[in-house]
């Protein structure tokens, strides 16, 4: 397996952060870098999710792990491999909230396809991060 991961922290709450999330996997786009997601039925595990990454062909994901507030996570297999894409919510002390966004890369080859394939998927994982905060900062601010 391969893995890599961004985390940032946003002074939105868990709730205001997992809004944003789930509006974007939705189908509803958070700025003008966010990829497009169509979904196929409830918001919930084992739902499937067509997602246009930007300048990319569409692909189907399905959710895979969906808690409330904690953690979102879809999967994608191209073949022997398997992508799964997750974000991790902890509140901080302050209120906030730390997201890390995880791409794993597992199955056959992934050890040798990883280190090429994997910084390349997750190159827009800052800009998507900051889309997903600022988002979330707006919601927080629309309910204080």
């Amino acid at each position: 397996m391969w893995t890599t991961d961004h985390t940032a922290t946003t002074t939105a709450p868990p709730a205001a952060v997992w809004s944003a999330l789930r509006d974007l996997h939705s189908g509803i786009p958070l700025g003008p870098a966010s990829d497009a997601f169509e979904l196929h039925g409830p918001f919930a595990v084992g739902t499937e999710v067509t997602v246009t990454p930007q300048g990319q062909e569409a692909m189907t994901s399905t959710i895979v792990e969906l808690e409330p507030d904690r953690v979102y996570a879809d999967r994608t297999v191209f073949g022997e491999l398997a992508l799964t894409f997750r974000h991790t919510l902890t509140a901080t002390p302050d209120g906030g909230t730390s997201v890390t966004h995880t791409l794993e890369i597992d199955g056959e080859g992934a050890d040798a396809v990883g280190p090429e394939l994997g910084p390349q998927i997750a190159g827009d994982f800052p800009v998507a991060m900051a889309e997903l905060l600022r988002s979330a900062e707006e919601r927080a601010a629309a309910h204080a």
